[in-house]
């Protein structure tokens, strides 16, 4: 089957559908949204104990503006400036669309939308509507979509991105009911397909969510920060951040044999006292994600000796929520943590009694997918979360080097070395918004060469074929580029063996391409060839981020062949690493950082130039 479309939207995420609703709104109606399902993928399946949506600040006195918030955005290093200041600006319109669409986003009696402080937060900027708020947003955007007569076309994979030159050109996909390839030709592409959660054995992505951005980066578009990744305690029966309250009722660590014996309370060995020990537990919830910064003496240590526990020894590791740790004592707290608790009034009883009283709803969150913790423990491990780095855009999201073609959402590699919490959220909807305007406002006549793009498309379906009449077992394959991105592109990185490992990535890719997958595995074989690229890119890109001496940063430690921790150079923060590939191999380097605009703009001129279209080109 072949069609022509004027955008084509890959991905049915709280971004895809942003994008696709925007453009409707603007009068392009030619649109296709292409999902493996809409109750798919992270944003409708993902969360935490009170999930964080970051936006500008709009409540009470406190004084706020956009370039205040980019310049927050900025300040977490290696990202540019001048996309900063878009999330920035147009995070209220973002936020108020959610609201209007029916997203139950929290206000006062006065109308104002109260804000609270996230890691990386200096003012009250994040908001929440509970442990499901990209959920609900999902549901929200799928109602509108679904009203404004968007077509969408679910239970399809992505097989390859069709590429004119250097423009997108469309797509070509599984449809899992026929089996059949079909090839959508498109003016544009909305790439929205989501964070690499395929990558990693240990991951906290919902289970069935892979990413797709080794499709991108085949075809090659542009990358940025792709080492940039966020990792944290998270729980692996259901897969969910053990975050925020999970950690400030202080419950117990305990490491077992792998059949669940020999139980015993690890955390209390490293520790001077248990007031310490307990006051790094509630930190916890406040610092989630893995910092290098807050190791050894920091909150972060907890995820080191997580590791420790599961992987060097072995063992398997699990919260307690039923008896309180070994010696707790609330006066022997720290002042932050003791004052937090008071507040709450939750100094007695158990961690799932404090739980109860704090955040009912974190208990009904297990009990709905069949864990109660009232009655038996919840197992965790140190698992991938995010990546911040992704897919480089304009300030209008256009791959710079792949035109027409707008990743957005968490495979665009806005964000850098670290980032307030929440921040995915609100730069989803900004990048769907902004390339939905750019698309109504720039492309929506055809400039493709319908005949060449046709030409292109039979030369990948001819080689998708000839690599769907092999023999590969995929199973075996995909735990190994998970295995190899969980020991060498996950928290702990050994500088002395990365080189070796983007080795060994990349000779997989070139024997899967050799000797391919029979055909009835090609649903699995087609996530594999991309998760296998993406995977040898990712390490690449990791290893020479290491070996030019950035060393370790954000959620990454880096480790000399003694396993000591290697100082970040700060001096790194100032540049973002793009990565590119082509026909003539891999290019990887260092490129300054853009500042964040401050712009001092006159009305008349900035009228004129929106009205006559100028503003698309303005900056």
């Amino acid at each position: 089957m072949k069609r022509t479309v004027n955008t084509l939207v890959i991905g049915s995420g709280a971004a895809g559908l942003a994008a696709a609703l925007r453009l409707k709104s603007l009068g392009v109606d030619d649109v296709l949204l292409l999902s493996e399902g809409l109750n798919r993928g992270t944003s409708i399946n993902t969360g935490s104990d009170k999930q964080t949506y970051y936006k500008l600040g709009i409540y009470g006195a406190e004084p706020d503006s956009p370039v205040q918030l980019a310049q927050t955005l900025f300040e977490g290093g290696s990202a540019h400036g001048d996309v900063a200041l878009v999330e920035a600006a147009l995070s209220v319109r973002c936020f108020m669309n959610l609201v209007n669409l029916g997203v139950p986003f929290p206000c006062d009696g006065y109308g104002q939308y109260i804000g609270y402080k996230t890691d990386h937060d200096p003012k009250r900027r994040a908001t929440s509507c509970g442990p499901y708020t990209s959920r609900e947003m999902c549901l929200a955007l799928i109602r509108a979509v679904r009203a404004a007569g968007v077509e969408i076309a679910e239970k399809r994979n992505v097989a390859e991105l069709i590429t004119v030159g250097n423009r997108a050109a469309g797509a070509i996909a599984l449809n899992r009911e026929t089996g059949e390839f079909e090839t959508i030709f498109a003016e544009n592409t909305v790439f929205a397909v989501g964070g690499p959660g395929g990558l990693y054995a240990s991951s906290v992505y919902p289970v069935g969510h892979f990413g797709a951005i080794g499709l991108a980066l085949k075809a090659g578009a542009l990358a940025q920060g792709l080492p940039e990744s966020q990792f944290g305690l998270a729980s692996v029966k259901f897969r969910w951040n053990v975050s925020g309250t999970y950690m400030q009722v202080l419950p117990r660590f305990v490491s077992t044999a792998p059949d669940g014996s020999d139980e015993r309370e690890f955390l209390r060995d490293h520790f001077k006292t248990a007031g310490e020990m307990n006051s790094m537990i509630f930190l916890k919830g406040y610092q989630w994600p893995f910092d290098v910064r807050k190791v050894p003496d920091g909150s972060s240590v907890i995820d080191l000796l997580v590791h420790e526990e599961t992987v060097k020894k072995g063992r398997r590791v699990w919260l307690d929520f039923r008896a309180n740790t070994e010696g707790l004592d609330f006066a022997a707290l720290s002042d932050e943590a003791r004052t937090y608790l008071e507040k709450s009034g939750a100094c007695f009883g158990t961690p799932l009694e404090r739980l109860e009283k704090m955040n009912p709803g974190a208990i009904e969150l297990y009990r709905d997918h069949n864990i109660d913790l009232a009655v038996e423990p919840l197992e965790i491990a140190v698992c991938a979360q995010h990546n911040n780095g992704g897919l480089a855009g304009n300030v209008w999201y256009e791959s710079p080097n792949l035109k027409h073609l707008f990743p957005v959402g968490e495979v665009n590699g806005s964000h850098g070395v670290c980032r307030p919490g929440g921040t995915a959220l609100n730069a989803g909807q900004v990048g769907g918004t902004r390339a939905a305007e750019y698309i109504a406002g720039r492309c929506r006549t055809s400039t493709l060469d319908l005949a060449v793009a046709e030409r292109q498309a039979e030369k990948l379906l001819a080689d998708l074929r000839r690599r769907l009449s092999g023999t590969r077992d995929w199973r075996k394959d995909r735990r190994e580029l998970q295995e190899r991105m969980t020991v060498y592109g996950g928290h702990l990185r050994p500088a002395d063996r990365l080189e070796q490992a983007a080795d060994d990535a990349r000779k997989l890719v070139e024997a899967m391409e050799r000797d391919g997958y029979p055909a009835a595995d090609a649903d699995h074989a087609i996530t594999n060839f991309q998760l296998a690229f993406a995977h040898w890119i990712y390490l690449e890109s990791i290893a020479f981020q290491v070996s030019t001496g950035a060393g370790s940063r954000g959620s990454a430690a880096v480790l000399d062949k003694e396993g000591k921790l290697i100082p970040e150079n700060p001096a790194y923060r100032k540049h973002v690493l793009e990565t590119e590939y082509s026909a003539s191999g891999l290019r990887l380097r260092w490129t300054p950082c853009r500042p964040v605009p401050n712009p001092d703009g006159w009305f008349e001129t900035v009228w004129k130039e929106y009205r006559t279209g100028e503003v698309y080109g303005a900056v």
